[in-house]
């Protein structure tokens, strides 16, 4: 069964990028796999970029850097007071980026031009339906578990693969003995620790503690939905389309914005000065802007404005989206068929 929000996808002209492949899923990968190699080679050639032209001599939030300083706080190339003696590891690190965007490009390539259009029609482990509900929550706790690696992976480098640089100090530490608390941890989340909410953390050891819970939730969370089916009451609850999934992502991905905006413009322990600049004030005159305090003009305030604006875009592309999943038509202004309940109940 093909939801009637699908229908409205088809025949539709190759500027729409993605919603032409709807309904073919082994294009679609190929579609997200190209779209991961575009983003490793961003990633790879702009770190090899500003490489390039550092100037070590000259404080990192001077020169307009955006990976490097990255690179930095996670403990890479520097020494006492933050100051970057080595710079060799953001050279492999962006000829690992390049190397392995080949490799994703080919992928893509393959999946786009000589792999099933359908997934489902060779590979039927691999293959899904939008409206088949109990695939679409294996899918998202594939999606969870793997999120929860990724939380693992900082907290390897933090305990075991020589640390992060602490700003407190002021030099490359490691991580010995994370916050495991639950009331410390979740007292960010819930208000009753520190300012700025969950911006307001002030230590390495709840950063890393933080990672701990958060990948273990995520992991259990996604063993969950791969072993189980989703229970009755959400199946009317959401919308199970192709369309309706990327409302939800990108809404996620505009929520993620906004959070970072607010860690990027005010919390100087995960984003050292050193390599960010001061932290950030915010001033309200027609837009809400994020200013450096001694106006010069540093990586963390155009990392907090482009944060800001790129997050505001997403929640009206979510939106968009939402609408449309809904069966709300932009052409007649109103909604012209209900989508909900049109789940697959097997």
């Amino acid at each position: 069964m093909t939801s009637a929000v699908d229908n409205v996808n088809t025949n539709i002209p190759f500027r729409a990028g993605n919603a032409r492949l709807t309904d073919l899923s082994g294009r679609l990968l190929g579609a997200h796999v190209a779209h991961a190699g575009l983003i490793v080679l961003w990633a790879g050639a702009i770190t090899l970029f500003e490489l390039d032209r550092f100037d070590p001599s000259l404080p990192m939030y001077e020169q307009g850097l955006i990976l490097l300083p990255n690179l930095a706080r996670l403990g890479l190339g520097v020494g006492p007071g933050g100051e970057i003696v080595d710079t060799y590891p953001y050279f492999v690190v962006g000829a690992v980026h390049l190397i392995s965007s080949a490799f994703l490009g080919a992928g893509g390539i393959f999946h786009s031009l000589k792999g099933p259009a359908k997934l489902e029609s060779k590979f039927p482990f691999f293959g899904y339906r939008w409206d088949d509900t109990n695939k679409m929550t294996t899918i998202l706790g594939i999606h969870l578990t793997l999120l929860g690696i990724g939380a693992f992976l900082l907290v390897a480098k933090a305990m075991f693969f020589g640390g992060l640089y602490d700003p407190t100090v002021q030099d490359v530490r490691v991580i010995t003995n994370p916050t495991l608390n639950p009331a410390t941890i979740f007292g960010y989340l819930f208000g009753t620790e520190g300012r700025f909410w969950i911006a307001g953390v002030d230590n390495l050891e709840d950063v890393v503690g933080g990672h701990i819970w958060v990948g273990v939730v995520l992991i259990l969370g996604g063993i969950w939905h791969m072993a189980t089916r989703p229970l009755a009451w959400t199946k009317n609850l959401f919308v199970w389309s192709g369309e309706a999934y990327l409302s939800y992502s990108i809404g996620a991905v505009s929520l993620m914005a906004f959070v970072a905006t607010l860690f990027v413009s005010v919390n100087s322990l995960v984003f050292p000065p050193e390599f960010f600049g001061p932290a950030l004030g915010l001033e309200f005159n027609r837009f809400p802007v994020f200013f450096s305090p001694d106006g010069v003009a540093t990586n963390r305030v155009w990392l907090a404005n482009a944060h800001f604006w790129l997050g505001f875009f997403f929640l009206q592309g979510h939106i968009f989206h939402a609408l449309r999943a809904a069966g709300y038509s932009f052409t007649e202004g109103r909604v012209t068929e209900s989508t909900r309940g049109e789940a697959s109940l097997s």
